[in-house]
């Protein structure tokens, strides 16, 4: 992941918003300090920073690492080199998110025995999860779920998640993300009245 990228994002998010540190605190829960250190470059956030930010901003989790030009005409391969969390999963953005579809896709990756819990996302937002290699372990409705490769689950992520790899090996699952349009688009509306 390249720090500077997401510095540069989340900084001209904020400003596009009107907001200043503190209320981008407040909304998000997120500290003053630490956005301060984010935009700076002088912290890297983490993944569960990544989605207080995008919960907070009713924005999909792109918006802070990918440029948010996507047209439904253009497809283009996953990026080359994935984003890299410390203690947590890896992945890549296969497509970022598409206004017209309301989604984006990832490309995770769990190591062996490694896990993932995710707070719950913004309200109505919806995962789908298809495992490409190897085996994991999905939590959802208070209950991990055995999911191998090519099994496919549909959840509800606006409540506590996870995913965790149970096996030997590396396991890898694609991750489409749906998120509400009215929660999106009232978000923007908002912000540009």
């Amino acid at each position: 992941m390249k720090d500077e990228k997401i510095r540069i994002n989340l900084k001209a998010v904020r400003q596009k918003a009107g907001l200043s540190l503190a209320q981008t605190a407040e909304l998000t829960g997120v500290s003053k300090a630490m956005l301060h250190q984010i935009e700076r470059g002088d912290s890297s956030p983490t993944i569960a920073t990544l989605w207080k930010l995008a919960k907070g901003f009713h924005l999909p989790l792109t918006a802070f690492i990918e440029d948010l030009v996507q047209t439904t005409d253009t497809f283009a391969p996953a990026e080359k080199e994935p984003t890299r969390f410390r203690e947590s999963l890896t992945f890549r953005t296969v497509f970022p998110f598409d206004p017209l579809f309301g989604s984006e896709t990832f490309l995770h990756t769990l190591e062996p025995g490694q896990s993932h819990a995710s707070d719950p996302h913004d309200t109505g937002v919806v995962e789908d999860v298809f495992v490409v290699a190897g085996t994991i372990e999905v939590l959802h409705d208070g209950e991990w779920k055995a999911c191998q490769q090519g099994d496919g689950i549909r959840f509800r992520a606006d409540q506590p998640h996870g995913y965790r790899n149970p096996g030997s090996n590396p396991a890898q699952f694609h991750n489409t993300m749906h998120y509400p349009k009215t929660n999106l688009y009232q978000a923007s509306k908002g912000k540009n009245e």
